[in-house]
């Protein structure tokens, strides 16, 4: 067996179900999942008949470069979402489309590690998504955790990484809006990364998942090639982006999205991947093109994530410090007691509701775990048991500061 795999921790879902296993909830209250970040909004009717009008295309393997029309449709949107030039993606080199953006960020590390040089580290966010640990690991490559805390305002320190570790960087995972905090690095921070990958020669793996979740419909998080673009950095060196069908049209099932960046890293990307056998099927293909060319459906699940985090915000303010981030659909809440696994626990003993333990997200870095005394709340489920999931929390707050 691969020797590596004894160094994975166990996922944070697996924790927390060993946390719940010995627990009796209140079976008065029906139980509400706030846990998992799975979009439970009804997909938009066109996937359907899109999947419906091209189910005769199971009977054909599919490609793993993927349709030319999907490509296109996906340059397209980068183009109209980032207000790209209209030469600078080519459809044909630079765009690959994916099983989704968690197997992809995963297989992009073992196409990119080389783990014959010296002590190849991967640098990612803490807290963080937990598949960023795992490639660096399986890939033979060392994780290196950028903490993200309240002094920072949630977003990674990128300050505080010595020039000797960059000089070992052979991949920075980065995630905006991010994974859970929903906070956005801003222009200024991605142009500063960019110029130290280019200094350092190492690969930005730009997680952008939640990129079309976000509060202000007047200020969209940007995103890894617009700056690169607007710094002149055109052919996109060293740089690629990860998307995803699952948060924008809530279709998580569908498992499709793109990369997109650098040709010559999605030429041995593609190369990679022409072995791994992770082709698209074409009827999903076709789904994605329909869901990549319609943006009404999307400004819809914004306005519906929007009203959501109102009603719970203004039911919770009176009672815990708790503040909309300006992306994605989580709420990292620092919890009274510092407890997050009490905190956790008691919560769905009393409240039958299931939040996520911040310390699952983050890993002990020196004396500090920047997710202990956190929650990570995910308001994925509809807009009525949100606000009953607010209430039934207010409840459990005022009883425990009694």
């Amino acid at each position: 067996m691969n020797p590596a795999l004894e160094l994975l921790k166990p996922y944070p879902f697996e924790q927390l179900a060993k946390l719940k296993q010995s627990i009796y909830p209140n079976g008065q209250l029906k139980h509400i999942a706030l846990s998992i970040g799975e979009p439970k909004h009804k997909p938009p009717e066109l996937v359907f008949e899109a999947i419906k009008n091209n189910l005769d295309a199971l009977a054909q393997y599919p490609t793993t470069r993927g349709l030319p029309e999907l490509r296109q449709s996906i340059a397209d949107w980068l183009k109209k979402r980032y207000k790209l030039p209209d030469d600078i993606i080519d459809p044909d080199t630079q765009i690959l489309p994916v099983n989704g953006t968690r197997e992809a960020l995963f297989a992009f590390a073992q196409t990119i590690v080389n783990n014959r040089e010296k002590d190849p580290l991967v640098i990612m966010p803490n807290p963080f998504y937990q598949i960023y640990e795992g490639a660096a690991i399986l890939a033979g490559a060392t994780p290196y955790f950028v903490n993200a805390c309240e002094r920072t305002y949630y977003i990674p320190d990128y300050d505080s990484i010595p020039k000797k570790i960059w000089k070992h960087c052979q991949l920075l995972y980065i995630c905006s809006p991010g994974n859970p905090s929903g906070e956005v690095i801003d222009k200024t921070l991605l142009r500063q990364l960019i110029k130290i990958s280019q200094y350092f020669n190492f690969v930005i793996a730009s997680d952008e998942c939640y990129s079309e979740i976000y509060q202000d419909e007047d200020r969209p998080p940007p995103g890894l090639l617009e700056v690169a673009s607007d710094m002149g950095v055109t052919n996109f060196k060293n740089l690629v982006v990860f998307n995803s069908l699952s948060k924008r049209s809530n279709v998580p099932g569908l498992r499709s999205g793109f990369v997109a960046g650098d040709a010559d890293i999605i030429k041995k990307f593609f190369l990679y991947r022409t072995y791994h056998g992770s082709a698209m099927p074409i009827t999903t293909q076709h789904a994605s093109m329909a869901l990549w060319q319609d943006e009404q459906h999307v400004r819809q699940n914004q306005d519906a994530y929007r009203e959501k985090y109102k009603a719970f915000i203004d039911i919770l303010d009176p009672v815990i410090d708790i503040s909309a981030p300006p992306g994605s659909f989580y709420i990292w809440l620092k919890v009274p007691c510092g407890d997050d696994e009490k905190f956790t626990s008691k919560l769905y003993e009393e409240q039958h509701i299931t939040v996520l333990p911040g310390s699952y997200l983050s890993r002990t870095t020196g004396q500090a775990n920047p997710g202990l005394g956190y929650v990570r709340i995910a308001l994925v489920a509809p807009l009525e048991e949100c606000i009953e999931a607010a209430k039934r929390i207010r409840t459990y707050l005022k009883r425990y500061k009694e």
